[in-house]
C-alpha cells in the first residue's frame, strides 16, 4: 500500500515539474491576432501577457475607434492564447494522473 503511496507521490511531483516545464514553453509560444481590416494587430504569449500592439496610423484619429479595436482584438487574441494554455496544461495534468477507474472522463 505505502509503495503504491510513494509511486503516486513519485508522479505527482512529476507532473508538478512538468506543468511548470510547459508553462516556463508557454511564455514562447505567439498568438497574433489581427482586426478584420489588419488595422490593428497584437500579439501575446500562450500565458496571455501582451508583447506587442500595432496601430494603424489611422485609428490614431479616432480614440472611440481605437478602444473599439483594442477591445475586440485583445479579446479575441486572449481566447485564442487561454485555449492553447488550456489544452497544453490539460494534457499534462492528464498524462500524470494515476490510473483511477471513472477519472479520465473528467478530461475529455
Amino acid at each position: 500500500m505505502f509503495g503504491d503511496l510513494m509511486g503516486m507521490m513519485g508522479k505527482l511531483k512529476d507532473t508538478q515539474e512538468k506543468v511548470k516545464a510547459t508553462k516556463a514553453r508557454l511564455d514562447t509560444v505567439m498568438v497574433d491576432e489581427a482586426s478584420s481590416d489588419g488595422l490593428l494587430r497584437v500579439t501575446l504569449t500562450a500565458n496571455r501577457h501582451i508583447k506587442n500592439i500595432s496601430i494603424d496610423a489611422n485609428l490614431l484619429e479616432d480614440k472611440e475607434q481605437l478602444e473599439d479595436y483594442l477591445v475586440l482584438t485583445l479579446n479575441k487574441a486572449i481566447e485564442k492564447a487561454t485555449a492553447i494554455n488550456e489544452t497544453e496544461l490539460a494534457a499534462v495534468a492528464k498524462e500524470g494522473m494515476p490510473n483511477i477507474p471513472g477519472m479520465d472522463s473528467l478530461f475529455k
